[in-house]
């Protein structure tokens, strides 16, 4: 708009000093003619008019134009006094805010005062509190290095005291062997309700589950899945060879000994290749393994179960020990283990532990001076064992982190160093036991590196 107003009055100035030069030049004319010379006839001036008509069409654009121009001009005031009005609006709202803030910024300046008067206050109160709890930190520190020293110590009394019981030549004593078995198989018969079999758990029976009070009863479907008769009844083995995993094992070279056993038992599936032949050997007839070991090795066998059918192969066709009762947790990927070994066509055997041998068995272990909730794997296949083998040899039962001849730091297992779960296993107390049994040549403990060549 504002262009359009400017070309306008530019053809307007244009215009005027056309008309001025026309106007100059008739007066110039008139004044300078001869005067002999007659005066132009109208009929001339006439024609000189016509131009001017253009020229009264263009002041009439340009009239019209301005008024326009005007008219908006008388407009634009008023909304210059809304936006003056508004302006003023806030410029009064910025007076107020200007007149509240000393006050805001008078209480904010006295509340930051109070609080710089605490920090002070806090700053000379500070190093006493900070010397006090020094202080208290480094009796704390003290403590606990007192403890652990403490801790230390007594662990190398018990490896002193168990290589000392241990360095005593190793004899069987057939009489107190035929004794403490006896005892343990009239309180546990393991050779006949250690494992679950269809005579011991008939269809419409009950299943309680040892770690809990809870049952299951058996239906037609998973009785289906259970051995028809117990695998080792009416048998007496040799000489058996109980695998525990204990970082002991490591560079001990006793993977012949192992191997020459009759009967060789392992624990929680163990890997047996990639070095670790030599020294635990190869050989197994039955391998336990905790539900726990399907859920975080294999997923829980929801997902591919191909790679658990090829971790079985390394045992061949022996049996597999689970402990599927034991929590109600554990049934169902349980249950999913032996499928998926039957949907493979695995040649291993799959079993159960019964929960009503583990809970004889605690008590009878109990009675032996045993102080714990539950028992370990390890001592649950040698109790076993000692019912089913002439000859129990232990190898991998160490529960302390050093070595008993040179003290030199192990891995809690061969293969790893996962710690077991302490509220559930008492391993040092289970080892005490295992030693006195070993002293009384009931069973033999291997500790150390095993001689070449066979037993």
């Amino acid at each position: 708009m504002r262009g359009q107003l400017l070309k306008l009055r530019f053809s307007l100035i244009i215009t005027f000093l056309c008309f001025g030069s026309l106007l100059t030049s008739l007066i110039w004319y008139n004044y300078n003619v001869e005067p002999h010379r007659l005066p132009a006839p109208k009929k001339n001036l006439s024609s000189l008019s016509e131009p001017c008509k253009s020229c009264t069409e263009v002041m009439d654009k340009v009239a019209q134009s301005n008024t326009e121009i005007s008219k908006k001009q008388e407009d634009k005031p008023e909304e210059n006094r809304e936006g003056n009005n508004k302006a003023a609006e806030q410029n009064s709202k910025i007076s107020k805010n200007q007149e509240d803030n000393p006050q805001k910024v008078k209480e904010g300046n006295s509340k930051a005062a109070e609080q710089n008067s605490k920090i002070s206050k806090n700053q000379e109160d500070n190093p006493q509190k900070v010397k006090e709890g020094n202080n208290k930190a480094v009796e704390q520190n003290s403590e606990t290095s007192k403890k652990q020293e403490d801790s230390l110590q007594k662990v190398k009394e018990v490896i002193h005291k168990a290589v000392e019981r241990y360095s005593q030549t190793w004899k069987k004593q057939e009489d107190n062997y035929q004794k403490f078995r006896s005892n343990l198989s009239s309180k546990c018969h393991g050779l006949e309700e250690a494992i679950i079999t269809q005579n011991n758990k008939p269809v419409g029976s009950e299943i309680v589950y040892d770690g809990s009070k809870k049952t299951l009863k058996v239906t037609p479907e998973l009785f289906s899945i259970f051995m028809k008769e117990h695998p080792f009844s009416n048998k007496t083995l040799d000489t058996c060879a109980v695998v525990g995993n204990g970082g002991i094992l490591i560079n001990s070279s006793c993977g012949e000994m192992i191997d020459s056993a009759q009967f060789v038992i392992r624990c929680n599936l163990p890997p047996l290749a990639n070095g670790y032949e030599k020294h635990v050997g190869i050989k197994t007839d039955l391998v336990t393994a905790n539900p726990s070991i399907f859920n975080y090795r294999f997923g829980a066998l929801n997902g591919p179960r191909h790679p658990f059918v090829e971790s079985l192969r390394r045992y061949g066709n022996s049996l597999l020990l689970i402990h599927a009762f034991s929590f109600s947790a554990y049934t169902a990927v349980s249950l999913r283990a032996i499928y998926t070994i039957n949907d493979f066509e695995s040649p291993i055997r799959p079993v159960f532990l019964n929960p009503e041998y583990l809970k004889s068995l605690l008590l009878f272990w109990r009675a032996q001076g045993l102080r714990e909730n539950r028992l370990s794997t390890g001592l649950i296949t040698t109790s076993l064992a000692l019912e089913l083998c002439n000859n129990v040899h232990l190898y991998g039962f160490w529960p302390f982190s050093n070595h008993p001849h040179d003290l030199h730091n192990l891995t809690n297992h061969y293969y790893d160093d996962m710690q077991a779960k302490k509220q559930f296993h008492a391993m040092p107390a289970e080892f005490d036991l295992l030693m006195r049994l070993h002293s009384q040549g009931i069973l033999r403990l291997h500790l150390g590196d095993c001689p070449t060549g066979g037993k």
